[in-house]
């Protein structure tokens, strides 16, 4: 069975983002286990610097790089990644089982994404659009799309 782990800055503070993170959860259930790791947000002033920054992410980073487990696989979610089908993330599931990785960590930043050292430590640079979403919605619509993957992965109905 496929492990995921999300590691991401911040915590889903609105019900509505809970509810549909708790029911993808549920239903991969039946086809991956999912943990979702959150790291606490570095603490900004209201109008940060460029280097208040730098220096909050690069902290982040170092929380993050420390949760991940080794031998994992490691996408991190960033605008500039490279924007997958469903298809192609379900086969990149698939290419990821085949070299003998059972674990995926998907990496979610806050606010102001990712620090540079976390996308070098990435196996993989995935973007969901060249639009910007909140990282809250991001985290559900992660969830979504490793659920549909497993769905297209196991032949079953649901991507279309």
């Amino acid at each position: 069975m496929l492990n995921v782990t999300i590691l991401c800055v911040g915590r889903l503070k609105d019900a509505f983002y809970e509810d549909a993170a708790k029911e993808y959860g549920k239903r991969l259930t039946a086809y991956a286990k999912v943990n979702t790791v959150e790291i606490k947000a570095a603490d900004l002033p209201q109008e940060p610097s460029e280097a208040e920054i730098r220096a909050a992410l690069e902290k982040e980073g170092a929380e993050i790089l420390k949760k991940i487990p080794s031998g994992a696989r490691i996408v991190a979610l960033c605008v500039e990644g490279k924007l997958y089908s469903s298809e192609e993330l379900a086969a990149d599931f698939t290419a990821a089982a085949n070299a003998g990785t059972s674990h995926i960590v998907f990496i979610i930043g806050g606010s102001y994404g990712l620090s540079e050292t976390v996308k070098r430590a990435a196996h993989a640079r995935l973007s969901m659009s060249r639009m910007t979403f909140p990282h809250r919605l991001a985290r559900v619509m992660l969830l979504e799309q490793i659920y549909r993957a497993c769905k297209i992965n196991a032949g079953e109905k649901y991507h279309k």
